[in-house]
């Protein structure tokens, strides 16, 4: 007999999540289903309503008691006939040999559905458990769309439509900054002001405190924090750990190991370079990107209103809230693509760059501009000339509010229409 599920339910777990369709998919034929993000972004309010409806078994190892049981008897713990939801299952990561033994023995899809708040198949010491049995499905914090009940289409829509996107703004650089500061954890768009700002210091800190010392010892907690402070500082820019090690006065290889934590509890994310060989001049530098912009806007003291100024830092933190906004709808959006980024040695550079499994290509530039200039092509055009027609279209995003035309290929698009377009423009 099922016991009846009771889960808490956070801030904001009214608002839909379009990684529901992928997570209900997944469990009508895959054994193991594996739900992986940022703590508080609402991983478990996701999967615990998924649960209550198909009347799963549900034990969270952030109880201690749980997890105590499972680190005694992982084997017995994971007995169960139906649907067994086990959340951040990384605190037990021996959980997985006793769930695959589970799945071997009876190979019924939707057997398992687990979160973790941190990359659970990569962790080290973790047994290679899984292959062949588990699907991953990635949550990112809430998107602009899921916040505002808007398409969230962009990707699809350059895809399919190129040049002939079209999209009016009514937003304006004041409503790009208050999204930048609000992020999309549910907590924090819940709040504002001193209490927005106080979930964030207390997110980072647990982070630390808890996640990345469950990874491993930390020998400088001080230097961690300032870690931390640089790469919000450095949202957009090129991943150099040479340069960040001497500013922190630390060996590169602990720097280098620091960002891999990180990057495991999904506090930002490296975007690759781009490239085919069509220029032998291109970076291999990966860039750094704030899963979340709020948290990013927190650690560096920056408000709606210092971010209004035309001299203020909305720059590069409008960068890494755009670059976030495409890595959330790649998880969903039919065309299966990647992002990247492209810089060659002369300085030359496009913010992101889309590319499809066809190898067709979206060049696209973020301004915090109102007003756009063919120069800001500059980048798009040095890629164009490279791929040719496999350049689907070169976009620069920028704070204004109409779509502009700058050539057959180039359009000026408002960032808005990163969640207000549907899939079909």
């Amino acid at each position: 007999m099922m016991r009846p599920m009771t889960v808490e339910m956070p801030l904001g777990s009214t608002l839909p999540r379009r990684a529901r369709r992928l997570v209900d998919e997944a469990l009508q034929d895959t054994r193991v289903v594996l739900v992986n993000g940022a703590r508080q972004s609402g991983k478990s309010t996701m999967v615990g309503l998924i649960g209550r409806e198909r009347g799963a078994e549900w034990r969270t190892l952030d109880r201690a008691v749980t997890r105590q049981a499972a680190e005694f008897d992982p084997t017995t713990f994971v007995l169960h006939d139906q649907l067994l939801v086990i959340d951040e299952v990384q605190r037990v990561p021996e959980l997985l040999l006793a769930i695959k033994e589970v799945v071997d023995a009876d190979p019924r899809p939707g057997r398992f559905l687990l979160t973790g708040s941190a990359k659970v198949l990569a962790l080290r010491g973790v047994p290679d458990a899984l292959p062949g049995r588990v699907e991953t499905v990635e949550l990112w914090p809430l998107s602009q769309g899921e916040i505002d009940g808007k398409p969230d289409g962009f990707v699809d829509a350059v895809f399919s439509s190129g040049p002939d996107l079209r999209h009016t703004s009514g937003e304006a650089r004041a409503g790009y900054a208050e999204r930048v500061v609000r992020g999309g954890f549910p907590e924090a768009v819940a709040r504002s002001g001193r209490r927005r700002e106080a979930f964030f210091d207390n997110y980072v800190d647990d982070l630390v405190t808890r996640d990345v010392m469950q990874l491993t010892e930390i020998e400088r907690r001080a230097q961690m924090n300032a870690l931390i402070r640089m790469l919000a500082a450095r949202s957009g820019q090129l991943l150099v750990p040479g340069k960040l090690a001497n500013a922190l006065d630390l060996p590169q290889s602990t720097v280098g190991r620091y960002l891999g934590l990180l990057e495991e509890v999904f506090l930002f994310k490296r975007i690759p370079a781009w490239s085919r060989n069509v220029n032998a001049r291109a970076v291999s530098t990966t860039k750094a990107a704030m899963v979340d912009s709020g948290i990013a806007a927190n650690l560096l003291g920056e408000t709606v209103q210092s971010l209004q100024r035309l001299d203020g830092p909305l720059g590069g933190l409008l960068e890494g809230f755009v670059s976030s906004e495409l890595g959330r709808q790649l998880t969903w959006a039919r065309v299966r693509a990647e992002l990247f980024h492209y810089r060659t040695k002369d300085g030359v550079e496009v913010d992101c760059v889309l590319e499809d499994r066809r190898g067709r290509v979206v060049a696209i530039e973020i301004k915090a501009s109102a007003t756009v200039r063919a120069d800001d092509f500059r980048g798009i055009r040095h890629l164009d000339e490279r791929v040719g027609e496999d350049l689907v279209a070169g976009i620069v995003l920028y704070t204004g509010r109409e779509t502009l035309p700058f050539g057959p290929k180039y359009r000026a698009v408002p960032i808005s229409a990163l969640w207000e377009l549907g899939a079909e423009n």
